[in-house]
């Protein structure tokens, strides 16, 4: 089995934005824009496309200035706020756009990505049914049905709780799993926290899985062994036989978490999940030992992107790339640093200044410094 997870932080803003755009199939009377609002729209758009989640929000909010009575900026700054993780602003903005038009779909689409990334799961389907019942779509449809079968499964649940996290499981069976999860996690909690030098303030959620349910809610690749998008999801075939596997793949995901609270800015994967995989445990020897098999070294700029394109036995390299990586990285800087470069994202500077501010040398000197 591959040592990998995969991280569930969608682009959200590329899939939603098109819904929004002037050209949007969405919008069955084509309805004319002023000009000021469609070129506001289109530059929020472009700077959401390339990152620049802080500054769109600005433009839409100047653009809401001139065109009060438009939906389609107010669905604007809420996509921001919900990039940014300022869900309550999110629905602030949403509640005004569905003031102005009640069956906006982009509006319903982003309030149901909402209240599912919020906990209320029940109204999300809710929403959801109204859009596919108004906008039927493939994708709505798809979603919503995925969704109902999500909120049905967690209305059988458990919940283990406790002091940082609270576990749902199935049934009684899988009582002991989630007692091992939770002492797990309140291990990982305290080390990485320590770290990096932060402590989320918020329980996060964790569900278990069997493994067919993980990749029914989840899609994830099949080598993927964990997600998180706001709640950590674990498929727990095995685990309980094998405690090792359990603390690696929730430390894994809970450094995730630790990522999400410091900035929704997505840095290039090979240091996300560089990150988390470098602090799944103590040291990382199956990483070591894969990379040193490999008849060349792996440049950082294939790992990039996202590792879900690549075959099983990529995948398992490219995590191991990355955790080698990032580790030599925390034993060099430390890890306060590594969460200073998070916490530099989310202030709006571009990843490779911020690598070579708090590094001090750029990525491709650190890179070469591997190279035999």
């Amino acid at each position: 089995m591959p040592r990998s997870s995969m991280s569930f932080r969608p682009l959200l803003g590329v899939l939603l934005v098109v819904t929004y755009a002037v050209s949007s199939p969405f919008y069955a009377a084509a309805r004319q824009l002023p000009l000021s609002t469609e070129s506001a729209i289109e530059q929020g758009v472009g700077a959401i496309s390339e990152g620049r989640v802080h500054e769109a929000g600005e433009i839409f909010a100047g653009a809401v200035g001139r065109d009060s009575t438009s939906a389609e900026l107010r669905v604007g700054i809420a996509l921001v706020a919900y990039l940014e993780g300022r869900y309550p602003d999110a629905a602030s903005a949403l509640r005004d756009a569905l003031r102005i038009e009640p069956k906006h779909a982009a509006a319903r689409m982003l309030l149901g990505r909402l209240q599912r990334r919020t906990g209320d799961l029940q109204s999300a389907v809710r929403t959801y049914e109204a859009l596919q019942a108004d906008h039927p779509t493939k994708g709505v449809g798809a979603t919503l049905e995925r969704w109902r079968r999500e909120d049905d499964l967690q209305s059988r649940m458990q919940q283990a709780v406790g002091t940082h996290f609270s576990v749902a499981f199935e049934g009684p069976a899988e009582k002991a799993l989630a007692d091992r999860a939770l002492a797990s996690l309140e291990r990982a909690y305290d080390r990485i926290g320590e770290i990096l030098g932060i402590y989320p303030v918020n329980p996060i959620l964790v569900v278990l899985y069997t493994t067919q349910q993980f990749r029914d809610i989840t899609r994830a690749p099949e080598w993927a062994a964990g997600g998180y998008d706001g709640t950590i999801r674990v498929p727990m075939q095995g685990a309980l036989e094998q405690g090792t596997e359990l603390d690696r793949v929730l430390a894994h995901e809970f450094t995730h978490a630790l990522q999400a609270a410091i900035t929704t800015v997505e840095p290039p994967m090979w240091f996300s999940e560089g990150l988390a995989g470098a602090l799944e445990t103590e040291d990382i020897p199956d990483a070591r030992a894969i990379i040193a098999a490999q008849p060349e070294p792996v440049p950082l700029e294939l790992l990039a992107g996202p590792f879900s394109r690549f075959t099983s036995a990529q995948a398992t390299v490219a995590y191991a790339a990355s955790a080698v990586t990032l580790k030599r990285l925390i034993d060099e800087v430390g890890g306060m640093a590594i969460a200073n470069i998070l916490r530099d994202l989310d202030d709006g500077v571009p990843f490779e200044q911020a690598f070579a501010h708090r590094a001090q040398r750029s990525i491709a000197a650190f890179e070469a410094e591997a190279t035999p």
